[in-house]
């Protein structure tokens, strides 16, 4: 385990290998252990501003998932369980035991399996506009899982179109146009994916839960396991990429949780409201008692009504 570069402030940027692969993750404070999960092209940089507001009081972990940011974009599984394994062998390496896990859109997803694969290590779920709640989502990521979309992705990402497109947001802004937000965001979104490596890997991290229909994967079903689990679920009321009915829908069907909107803010709350987020954040890792899953829990979770509900089945 090494420092990866200069520190960006208070949120220090560290690498180790995992399974002969390199992996970036940023840490900042002291106290109980919070682990904040990036959505699609973004980066544990991305949360910069939300951990050091975290950090008097918790030990925020930021990794950069397998294929984003800078870790390595080996050729290999972009699954959600993939991603989720990877951080509880990351927290394995690093010493933490049991965290809070809060992810954003995608690290929203990977939030939920990490929580359905590995209860036992899970405090607190928090999710972030999250992705893996409903079928809809933006028509800008339904194509960029259209076969052949890599081609196009190497143009968008062209640098000089990059700064353009930045440019133009930054104007669109001050004219107070209502688009400058979207132009930035998706500025923002392509800016990651200059580096071939991380274009493959986006599109495979993109096909695992996208396609043309919208999103593939759907948690609704299990929602129920967060009983006892306390939950909260953050959105950014003026979300074009994932709506924010994905987000009231969930906490209808998630027992105890909380729902919170920010007005300031659309698909990434994190860069756009930091200080609303981290606040938000902050009141409900004061306000709850962490769980404290064990093995034996489970199963009467998964099936509560089994002893009643099972039948034998018999062969002719």
């Amino acid at each position: 385990m090494s420092k990866a570069g200069a520190p960006a402030g208070e949120f220090e940027a560290w690498q180790i290998e995992l399974h002969g692969h390199r992996v970036i993750y940023h840490m900042a404070g002291s106290g109980p252990p919070v682990v904040l999960i990036h959505g699609m092209v973004n980066s544990s940089r991305h949360w910069r501003e939300v951990a050091l507001r975290l950090a008097d009081s918790y030990t925020v972990i930021a990794p950069d998932l397998i294929g984003h940011g800078d870790s390595a974009t080996p050729r290999g599984d972009y699954s959600l369980g993939a991603h989720a394994s990877s951080i509880r062998d990351l927290l394995a390496v690093i010493g933490v035991e049991r965290a809070s896990i809060v992810g954003h859109s995608l690290g929203g997803g990977v939030a939920m399996q990490f929580f359905y694969q590995f209860p036992q290590r899970t405090e607190r779920l928090v999710l972030v506009s999250s992705g893996g709640l409903g079928q809809e989502v933006s028509p800008l990521l339904r194509t960029a899982a259209l076969p052949g979309i890599s081609a196009l992705l190497r143009i968008a990402a062209h640098p000089r179109l990059l700064d353009e497109l930045s440019r133009a947001g930054e104007r669109m802004d001050r004219a107070g146009s209502r688009y400058a937000i979207q132009v930035k965001a998706i500025a923002r979104a392509l800016r990651p994916l200059e580096r071939p490596g991380a274009r493959t890997a986006f599109l495979h991290t993109l096909r695992a839960v996208i396609d043309m229909q919208g999103q593939r994967v759907n948690a609704n079903d299990r929602l129920y396991l967060l009983d006892g689990m306390p939950t909260l679920i953050v959105w950014g009321a003026r979300d074009r990429t994932i709506p924010p009915g994905h987000g009231r829908n969930a906490h209808g069907q998630a027992p105890g949780s909380r729902f919170e909107l920010l007005s300031g803010a659309a698909h990434f709350p994190h860069l756009e409201d930091p200080e609303g987020l981290a606040a938000v954040l902050l009141d409900f890792l004061a306000s709850t008692e962490p769980a404290s899953m064990q093995d034996a829990d489970w199963g009467p979770l998964l099936a509560p009504r089994a002893p009643r509900d099972r039948r034998a089945v018999g062969h002719a």
